[in-house]
C-alpha cells in the first residue's frame, strides 16, 4: 500500500509509481508452413484457455497476462531462435509450443538454457518427454505412446492382424514404436511396417507391399495408419480396393478438416485425442458453446489442446503464487487440473500430462460434414500405462 509520505512524494516531485509487471508468455508455434491449420487452432485455444481460467480478467492477483506471439515456421532453428529471442530479448516468464515435433525438440535446449519452463502443446514426438527431455519441459498435449496405445486399447483384439504406415520422421516413427510396444500387450498381431516421406503423394508402391502382407492372412485384417498435415493417404489407399482382399484402414481421430474424409469409412474404428462433443464437463460445456458463438463453427483437436496448455499455465502460476521458474516446477510436478477433455495430471517424473483418450467408431450422418467419431469408451489414462522414455 502507499503511504502518506510516498503519495506527498509523488504529488511533490511528479514522480511515476512503478505499474504492476505482466505476465509475459510467449506463444511459439508454427503460424506458417504445412501445419498452419494446427497452429492457428492452438493459438486461439489458447487464448481461450487464459480467459477461461482467469474468468475473463487476463490477470493473475492482479497482473496483466501478456501473451507475446513468435512464428517458428514449421523450421527448427528458427523455432529455437524465437524461443531464445523471446526469454532473452522479450523476457517471458514461460512459453508454450511448438506445433511440429521437429521444431519442439529444437527448443528443449532452448529452455534449460534460460532455465525457464516450457509448456510443450501440441508436439507429440515421445522423445520431447524421453530422451530429449529436461526438467523444465512440461507437456500438456498428448504423446505419440498416448496415441499408441489409446489405439493399440482399441485395435488390439484376438485375430487381428495389422500392417502400420506411418510418415518418415520423428512423429511417424515414435508413434509406431509406441504403438508396436503396446500392441505386444494385446491379442492382435503386428505383421509389417511401411514408412513414407511426408510429401509422398503417389502411395501405390507402398499399398502393394502392404496389400501382399495382410491378403493371405486369417482373421480381421487392418492397415493402421498415423499421419500428420497434408497429404493424407487415407482415400488414395481406399480407391486401391483393400476390401477385396477383407483389409480395412483404421487411424486415430484427427481435426474435423480430416474427418470429412472419415465419411468415407463407416464404421471405422481408432481412438481419438477429442472430439468436441464426447467429453462431458463443465470446462468443455464452456469452451463447445463460446468457440461456436465466436466461430460458428465447434472447438477442434488442437483447439483443445491449446485451452489446456493455457488453463494449465494460469493454475501453476496462481499455485506456485509466483512466475519464478522453481516455485513453478514445484507447483507443477503431480499438478492436476480441469481441461476440456477433464482432469489433466503432469507426472512427476517426466512432466507428461496424463489424460484419458477416446475409442470411437465413425458414424456417417448425411447432415454433418465429417464423419462422426462416436464414443464406444472413454479410456481412462490409468489404463493407458503410459512408459517412462525419460533418463530421470
Amino acid at each position: 500500500m502507499k503511504t502518506r509520505l510516498t503519495v506527498a512524494l509523488t504529488a511533490l516531485c511528479g514522480w511515476a509509481l512503478p505499474a504492476a509487471a505482466d505476465i509475459k508468455i510467449a506463444h511459439v508455434y508454427d503460424k506458417s508452413g504445412g501445419l498452419e491449420a494446427y497452429a492457428r487452432q492452438s493459438q486461439i485455444g489458447l487464448m481461450m484457455g487464459l480467459e477461461y481460467a482467469t474468468g475473463g480478467t487476463m490477470e493473475i492477483n492482479g497482473e496483466k497476462i501478456t501473451v507475446i506471439e513468435k512464428d517458428s515456421q514449421l523450421k527448427p532453428d528458427i523455432g529455437r531462435a524465437m524461443l531464445a529471442e523471446a526469454f532473452g530479448d522479450d523476457e517471458a516468464d514461460l512459453a508454450i509450443g511448438g506445433t511440429g515435433s521437429g521444431v519442439a525438440l529444437a527448443m528443449l535446449p532452448v529452455a534449460e538454457e534460460f532455465e525457464k519452463i516450457l509448456i510443450v502443446e501440441p508436439a507429440v514426438a515421445d522423445t520431447i518427454t524421453g530422451a530429449a527431455w529436461n526438467r523444465y519441459i512440461f507437456r500438456t498435449g498428448r504423446n505419440s505412446s498416448q496415441d499408441a496405445i489409446s489405439n493399440a486399447v482399441a485395435l488390439g483384439r484376438e485375430g487381428v492382424k495389422i500392417v502400420t504406415f506411418a510418415q518418415d520422421y520423428a512423429f511417424g516413427r515414435d508413434g509406431i514404436a509406441a504403438f508396436k510396444e503396446a500392441l505386444s500387450d494385446t491379442k492382435a498381431e503386428l505383421v509389417a511396417e511401411e514408412y513414407a516421406p511426408t510429401d509422398t503423394t503417389d502411395f501405390t508402391a507402398y499399398a502393394e507391399r502392404m496389400f501382399n502382407a495382410l491378403k493371405d492372412q486369417d482373421g480381421e485384417k487392418r492397415i493402421f495408419i498415423i499421419w500428420a498435415g497434408a497429404n493424407n493417404p487415407m482415400s488414395k489407399l481406399q480407391a486401391m480396393d483393400p476390401g477385396r482382399y477383407g483389409i480395412e484402414l483404421a487411424t486415430g481421430g484427427n481435426i474435423l478438416e480430416a474427418l470429412k474424409a472419415y465419411k468415407e469409412f463407416p464404421g471405422l474404428e481408432g481412438s481419438a485425442y477429442y472430439y468436441y462433443e464426447i467429453p462431458q464437463n463443465p470446462v468443455n460445456q464452456w469452451f463447445v458453446k463460446e468457440h461456436l458463438a465466436r466461430y460458428n463453427m465447434p472447438p477442434d483437436f488442437f483447439t483443445a489442446g491449446g485451452m489446456s496448455a493455457g488453463i494449465a499455465a494460469v493454475e501453476a502460476i496462481k499455485k506456485a503464487g509466483s512466475t519464478e521458474t522453481e516455485a513453478l516446477i514445484t507447483a507443477m510436478e503431480g499438478m492436476s487440473f480441469e481441461t476440456p477433455k477433464g482432469t489433466m495430471t503432469f507426472r512427476p517424473e517426466d512432466h507428461q500430462a496424463l489424460q484419458e483418450m477416446y475409442h470411437f467408431k465413425i458414424k456417417v450422418d448425411p447432415a454433418v460434414d465429417w464423419g462422426i467419431p462416436e464414443l464406444v469408451r472413454v479410456i481412462p489414462a490409468e489404463e493407458m500405462k503410459i512408459p517412462l522414455r525419460n533418463t530421470r
